[in-house]
């Protein structure tokens, strides 16, 4: 059977006990601030919502989670019952259907296989409005390791191929970042339309 969680239903207990609460807020709470407040957000690969989906919701941004671990998803609509919660895919998600002003995906992008990667960031870039801003992690450096909670392989594909997909989606390439435990963010935002 194919795991569509990249194995995280397995270890979603886990995960929930051990996702520091912290880490990453900094960088997040400045990205939100950017959005008008009761922007729509995107949360690809929420889990369990912390800490991610509940600084949003704190800023007073419309979150709309989708996660593939049932577990994880379950949590999240405890968690946030105002927010939109989708048990699917990122790949398949049916919140491509419509637009935002944010796209985060925190954790998730380095999950998916390299041919896969590339085809997300085409599906964020079709959703996002102009000038509608993007933040996810990877790391800068080409690499591939082992996921330390589900022991399956993650792939960057390097900041400069990251840069490359962004620009050619219409995405702005902004900066990059680092939190307090070593995990690089991307910011692009979406070339607005021209008057």
């Amino acid at each position: 059977m194919n795991d569509k969680s990249n194995g995280y239903e397995e270890v979603a207990e886990r995960f929930m006990s051990e996702r520091d609460d912290y880490i990453g807020v900094v960088i997040l709470r400045e990205w939100s601030r950017g959005l008008p407040h009761g922007a729509a957000v995107l949360d690809l690969g929420c889990g369990h919502g912390i800490p991610v989906a509940k600084l949003l919701t704190e800023e007073g941004l419309a979150v709309y989670g989708v996660d593939a671990s049932t577990k994880l998803i379950r949590s999240f609509r405890e968690r946030f019952p105002g927010a939109h919660a989708e048990c699917a895919a990122v790949e398949e998600s049916r919140f491509f259907g419509r637009t935002f002003e944010g796209v985060v995906a925190i954790g998730l992008m380095f999950l998916l296989s390299p041919e896969a990667q590339p085809q997300l960031i085409h599906k964020i870039a079709s959703v996002l409005e102009p000038g509608g801003r993007l933040l996810f992690t990877a790391p800068k450096e080409i690499c591939t390791w082992k996921d330390l909670l589900t022991g399956r392989e993650s792939v960057s594909l390097g900041a400069a191929h990251y840069r490359e997909l962004l620009e050619s989606e219409g995405l702005v390439f902004v900066d990059t970042m680092l939190d307090e435990g070593n995990n690089n963010y991307y910011a692009a935002v979406k070339t607005p339309l021209k008057k």
